[in-house]
């Protein structure tokens, strides 16, 4: 729709928009149009809407623009005047119209093939299908607007031509200006609002939802990864632990397979130990005490020394067990 002259609205020239919108170039100046009316001020305008459209002041704008378009053999019909209702002419089958509500004027038109809406103060052309034409100008012959046909050849224009080749298409319907200075209005309050909420908070507060999920997991995950690390640390505890009591007892007890005692050997030797105490205990007078050969005695005998190193084993094992468990719980307590 580049091709289509579309003249905005620019303080209260809309009688000078509506001709040249109507013929398609800057034809008419506020200049030019004053030589015609001798008044063409906001003043006349405010009379003419306050007098209504049977006032002097209407009829003599309308003179101005039916004077206009003299100048170029075009003149214009009432669209709902008795004459013009006797021809039943359908509205597609005609070239323009000009709408009139108070103050107001503007052209709807057609190029090429279809009919647009050229009122300045829209955004842009307006296309009307064929099928919705009739019933556009009855809603504004309903909300008071007053319709005229213009009658004449229209002067040749590049849209004009450009639009018998080929059809557009239009996705989004223009807005009103006044609307979309209210939008742009709005979308520069946001802006400037969320920019001090951003400098208020320094970007701290403004985590969404999603966000805040994200941080949830992160922190959940390295608890996990703790505690991983905590076990990995028990178990590399307890198997030193046993690699060292193992070296102790290879060295101290003869062995006769070259493989280290089983659990069933340790638990049988931890049994006859217990035995062997409980008898003592029995035979030895009371308050006497009743003590182990340590490893580095060369008086105890050979079976005490094989049963002494195997309660050391069990000691120094759960002993290992201790300092890891408390090593662990130490870690623990100083991450918290």
């Amino acid at each position: 729709m580049e091709s289509i002259f579309h003249e905005k609205q620019e303080g209260s020239l809309c009688a000078q928009h509506c001709l040249n919108n109507l013929l398609q170039g800057e034809y008419f100046s506020p200049v030019e149009l004053s030589s015609i009316a001798h008044q063409l001020d906001e003043e006349e305008r405010m009379r003419m809407a306050e007098g209504g459209v049977t006032s002097e002041d209407y009829r003599t704008f309308l003179q101005v623009i039916s004077n206009a378009l003299k100048v170029w053999g075009l003149e214009l019909i009432l669209f709902n005047s008795p004459e013009y209702q006797r021809l039943r002419i359908d509205p597609i089958n005609e070239r323009s119209f000009i709408c009139n509500y108070k103050e107001h004027w503007f052209t709807v038109r057609k190029l090429g093939k279809q009919w647009f809406n050229l009122n300045s103060l829209l955004t842009g052309p307006e296309l009307i299908s064929d099928t919705y034409l009739a019933l556009f100008l009855a809603q504004l012959q309903q909300e008071g607007y007053s319709i005229f046909v213009v009658k004449g050849d229209l002067p040749d224009c590049e849209a004009d031509q450009l639009l018998q080749m080929i059809r557009v298409q239009q996705m989004h319907r223009p807005k009103l200006i006044g609307e979309e200075l209210a939008q742009l209005k709005e979308q520069r309050v946001q802006k400037t609002d969320l920019e001090h909420v951003l400098e208020v908070n320094d970007g701290t507060g403004m985590l969404d939802e999603d966000e805040e999920e994200l941080q949830r997991a992160l922190a959940l995950s390295r608890q996990e990864i703790d505690m991983e690390d905590e076990e990995a640390d028990l178990r590399r505890a307890i198997q030193l632990s046993m690699q060292g009591t193992s070296r102790n007892r290879c060295q101290d007890i003869p062995q006769t397979s070259g493989s280290h005692p089983t659990s069933e050997e340790l638990r049988k030797r931890r049994e006859a130990y217990f035995e062997k105490q409980q008898q003592q205990q029995q035979q030895q007078p009371p308050g006497q005490l009743t003590h182990l050969c340590e490893k580095s005695s060369t008086s105890c005998e050979a079976p005490d020394r094989d049963l002494g190193d195997s309660m050391s084993e069990e000691d120094m094992l759960q002993a290992a067990v201790t300092m890891s468990l408390e090593t662990v719980r130490s870690k623990t307590e100083g991450k918290k």
